[in-house]
């Protein structure tokens, strides 16, 4: 998407809080604008609309990206590893499902921003499992749940209660705290260096409902869903899977016309074979799910 390289793009340099100035300019959307513009780089790959779209967005982007702080990374990487995620998102919507681009495009934007802070913290050697994860993006909500934010070490005490409400070792808390002790920017801090009445850190903090180790087990989740996916396709003979992932797992799915002249059978053919491998596919899901206590899916 060509879109990104006409984007405005933070930097040091520029200053943030100017960054802040330029992306408030570009306009929000109403919803059936933003239909038309979604459906418009979707059927079209109309590349202005995509344009429009990101643009719109770039504020909740910058938003999201100012809740990621004390990882000792510079902010202006962070908002453009938000803006991949944008873009991303904006990629991929589709405005037929009935919701909004923002509630999309969080979770690409999260996502993004998440693993950009793991590869740069790879030198610290960070672990990757999910509860390191958790652990990670989650360490200074539990220091202040349990009013230890400004410690350096913790108290044994705090140490046990962290370790036991993220499900961590309590080796591990003090390792990860020690890590990150000294990296917390202030939340006074201006934006940028535009002098006085220049945007806050605390005026761009996400809202305080977010919660950053839900999207990382929701993600847990999807992985653990698509590894069922795989295995479940095993109830399917070659040409049900070959079917079932051209139009139904595909980016861009086959038509059925281009699926019976490549099998030499009528549309309607094809369409009952992915009906049945679906119907198949299902039920084997749900018998997976079940042994992993996972919700059964519909």
């Amino acid at each position: 998407m060509s879109t990104y390289a006409n984007l405005p793009a933070p930097s040091p340099e520029q200053g943030l809080n100017r960054y802040m100035q330029e992306i408030r300019k570009f306009p929000l959307l109403e919803p059936e604008e933003e239909y038309m513009l979604a459906k418009a780089w979707a059927d079209r790959q109309d590349s202005k609309a995509a344009h429009r779209l990101v643009t719109s967005h770039l504020r909740l982007a910058a938003k999201i990206a100012m809740g990621y702080r004390g990882y000792g990374l510079p902010q202006a990487e962070v908002i453009s590893e938000a803006n991949v995620g944008l873009m991303q998102a904006v990629k991929r919507f589709d405005p037929e499902k009935g919701f909004r681009l923002a509630t999309y495009a969080m979770w690409w934007i999260r996502a993004s921003i998440q693993e950009y802070i793991l590869r740069s913290w790879s030198l610290v050697k960070l672990g990757t499992t999910s509860a390191q994860k958790k652990l990670f993006f989650n360490l200074r909500k539990a220091k202040a749940k349990v009013g230890a934010l400004e410690e350096g070490d913790l108290r044994p005490e705090n140490v046990a209660r962290i370790a036991k409400d993220l499900s961590v070792t309590e080796q591990e808390v003090i390792d990860m705290n020690r890590r990150l002790a000294g990296s917390d920017a202030s939340l006074n801090a201006t934006v940028g260096s535009d002098g006085e009445g220049a945007t806050q850190w605390q005026d761009w903090l996400e809202d305080e409902d977010s919660d950053q180790a839900g999207d990382y087990e929701a993600r847990d989740e999807f992985e653990t869903r698509h590894a069922l996916l795989v295995q479940a396709m095993a109830v399917l003979n070659d040409r049900e899977k070959d079917v079932l992932a051209k139009r139904r797992l595909a980016d861009e799915p086959v038509t059925l016309e281009d699926l019976s002249a490549s099998y030499g059978v009528s549309r309607e053919r094809i369409r009952q074979i992915e009906v049945r491998a679906f119907e198949k596919l299902q039920e084997r899901m749900r018998e997976l799910a079940k042994g992993k206590g996972l919700a059964v899916p519909a």
